[in-house]
């Protein structure tokens, strides 16, 4: 299998790239950046004259010195670059568990040399023990930094290339076998941003771990580690009962699950884990109890909430829902440890033949700017990530299943709204409201009217309003925005008031009436709680989405009334597509991805088709779209994708090998692509994934 081609970045200076790397080491604080690769080369007509390139990648074999220095020499030849030529080159990989850099300096000709640099610059002895380390983290970078298929993690770095880490069985022991020996440094690496406190059952080595065994099926190979992991601690059987869960093993991972609540009855992770499998099965009463048990256990931690709010949506208590939603712990999202590099003199991005194909090149899109409104850039919720993206979905879907105007209704029913509030403060009635808003059955109440000016820069998101109008005003003449749409949405979607936060009731300033006959002056707020920031907030991003969502549809139905074309961009298509994702309309944001498909090729786009052919079952579409998409990657210097080699090894378990490779040969497409596919049938041939035997 041909490998990727290689990207290169030229520098201004030379070395400047591994300048800005040693700079970043003490700011690393999770799995580290992608692996650098940094290449000098000399000018074969003036021998003075060099350059530096680099490029970074991820999935490479980092077990030894040799393996690094093994693929410094693979790229030392570019049958493209007649002019000059590769006369050193250093690979730096970085250990998280030591806080080391491994750094392989390869000369050509001549010697290799390696050694690890500390935080503080200094050169330290590159141990076995170190090396052990420094493959466990290459694999977990390669699942952290891989391509979900939507393109985001390709585009977010210029230039890496994405190896597959684990390719045979022999690599899997390799790697399960370095797990089982640092399992318990794992919390050492950090964690998922909705998890505060990283430990032995929720940390980035347990993430990439339990991503691997669901991406390759080998279920087997998890409950072995797991269960001698479990031996030295209970703790572990959370995990345990999540790989027999997904591997059919349900009465097992019952009754593991009782025997380590009856040794651990406050563990969290043991209690959602109780609260999921009961979800499942449709016991929402049962969840519910472990999932509040879960709340008791951890109420710091944002899963545990999270989870009660989602089994109080199942149960259709609106109510409890959002109030839960509330006392959510919200955490910062952490990025990734990025590489920052510096301003490149010049970009070299190759296109391998292999990966050719016409529909999905894009040399003549980029010639072309796409116009896109205003109000579509504007959309707050496309950029959530974390505990914030998570809630927002929890949010959204309530939304999806009673309304708009019902879930406003609830809001004002369960939290202190700021008309109330200001009614109180005129009359001078202004104990505590922190403490007068207390937890109970919800009273019966009403919206409040819209306000002028306040507390959480309200005045700012009126006049943002006001401007994406008069720009959708401007647009009414043309034919993809009919007269009135934006009155429209907006006197169908009530704009929400603000509630009143707690950051707004300072009580030792908030009036100075004596709180003693608070029980019988302030009954408009018994009941009632204070609205978190972040979650106003959210409702109102919510309000932008659907105001956009539904000057979208109004315009559609418009124009498939008067018989006339709804033209938008390619990239408005894809925003909208997403919009209509985001807010749970499925079958809307697939007519809307497929209007940009019909355009120009979107990796996005067409992952979202996908997972539609995927619910609906239809194999031969999902082949279709999953060559596409491969064949980009690849183009992007990708030949690995979990959610795709996911994919393609379900539909492997329900079609068979030999079906699947029939329906990838008969495609009209060049040999060279459709190998690209074949490829990722022989991972899970080489697995022997359900399915693959034949």
């Amino acid at each position: 299998m041909v490998a990727p081609a290689v990207p290169e970045i030229v520098e201004e200076e030379i070395e400047s790239a591994i300048e800005n790397r040693n700079e970043a080491l003490p700011t690393l604080r999770e799995l580290g950046p992608p692996d650098l690769v940094h290449l000098v080369k000399q000018s074969i007509k003036s021998g003075n004259k060099q350059s530096g390139v680099y490029h970074h990648v991820t999935g490479t074999d980092a077990s030894s010195s040799a393996s690094l220095a093994a693929y410094v020499n693979t790229i030392t030849y570019n049958p493209n670059d007649k002019s000059s030529k590769v006369i050193s080159g250093l690979y730096c990989c970085y250990n998280a568990f030591s806080r080391l850099d491994m750094r392989v300096d390869v000369k050509i000709p001549g010697g290799v040399e390696s050694y690890c640099i500390d935080e503080r610059g200094d050169k330290r002895v590159a141990s076995d023990t170190l090396w052990m380390e420094t493959f466990l983290c290459g694999v977990l970078r390669a699942y952290a930094y891989a391509d979900d298929g939507s393109g985001d993690s390709i585009k977010k770095i210029i230039g890496v290339r994405r190896f597959d880490p684990i390719t045979s069985t022999e690599m899997e022991h390799r790697f399960l076998d370095a797990a089982e020996r640092l399992f318990f440094k794992g919390p050492q690496l950090g964690s998922e941003p909705e998890v505060q406190v990283p430990n032995n059952a929720s940390n980035h080595l347990t993430t990439g771990l339990i991503n691997y065994i669901h991406t390759t099926g080998r279920y087997a190979s998890g409950i072995n580690l797991f269960e001698k992991l479990r031996t030295r601690d209970p703790e572990v059987s959370s995990l345990l009962a999540r790989v027999l869960i997904s591997s059919d093993e349900e009465v097992q991972a019952v009754k593991l699950l009782h025997e380590a609540v009856a040794k651990l009855p406050m563990d969290y992770s043991l209690l959602d884990c109780q609260a999921t499998f009961c979800q499942s099965k449709g016991r929402l009463d049962w969840a519910l109890e472990c999932a509040k048990r879960g709340v008791t256990a951890a109420p710091s931690e944002f899963s545990t909430w999270a989870k009660l709010a989602e089994v109080y949506v199942g149960l259709e208590d609106w109510d409890l829902a959002l109030l839960t939603l509330n006392s959510c712990p919200m955490f910062t999202n952490q990025e990734k440890d990025l590489p920052r590099m510096p301003e490149p003199a010049r970009i070299l991005l190759p296109v391998l033949p292999e990966s050719m194909l016409d529909e999905i090149d894009e040399s003549t899109q980029a010639q072309y700017g796409e116009q896109v409104h205003a109000s579509l850039r504007k959309l707050h919720a496309a950029g959530y990530k974390g505990t914030f993206l998570k809630a927002y979905s929890i949010l959204t879907e309530i939304t999806a299943k009673i309304g708009w105007d019902q879930l406003l209704r609830i809001r004002s029913q369960v939290f202190v709204m700021e008309e109330e509030y200001r009614s109180e403060k005129q009359t001078g009635r202004n104990p505590n409201a922190s403490t007068t808003a207390l937890r109970g059955t919800p009273s019966p109440g009403i919206n409040g009217t819209e306000l002028d000016g306040h507390m959480n820069g309200k005045q700012d998101e009126a006049d943002s309003q006001a401007e994406d109008e008069e720009a959708l005003r401007e647009n009414q003449s043309s034919p993809t925005s009919p007269p009135n749409s934006a009155s429209i949405a907006d006197s169908s979607i009530e704009r929400p008031v603000h509630t009143v936060t707690s950051e707004a009731v300072n009580p030792a300033t908030d009036g100075s009436t004596d709180p003693s006959d608070s029980g019988e002056r302030y009954t408009q707020f018994h009941n009632k709680r204070l609205c978190e920031r972040w979650l106003d907030n959210l409702f109102m991003v919510l309000y932008e989405d659907l105001r956009i969502y539904t000057i979208w549809r109004t315009d559609m139905a418009r124009a498939q009334s008067e018989s006339s074309d709804y033209r938008k961009s390619a990239e408005e298509w894809e925003i909208l597509g997403e919009l209509a994702e985001r807010l749970h309309h499925f079958p809307e944001a697939v007519e809307a991805y497929q209007a940009c498909l019909r355009i120009r090729f979107s990796p996005k786009a067409m992952k979202g088709v996908l997972k539609n052919y995927e619910n609906q079952r239809r194999s031969g579409e999902m082949l279709q779209a999953m060559i596409r998409l491969i064949a980009w990657q690849y183009r992007w210097y990708s030949e690995f994708s979990p959610s795709l080699l996911r994919t393609i090894r379900v539909l492997i378990e329900s079609e068979g090998a030999v079906k699947v490779r029939s329906i990838v040969q008969a495609t009209s497409l060049p040999q060279p692509v459709l190998d690209l596919t074949h490829r990722y049938v022989e991972l899970c041939v080489a697995f022997r994934s359900s399915g693959s035997e034949a």
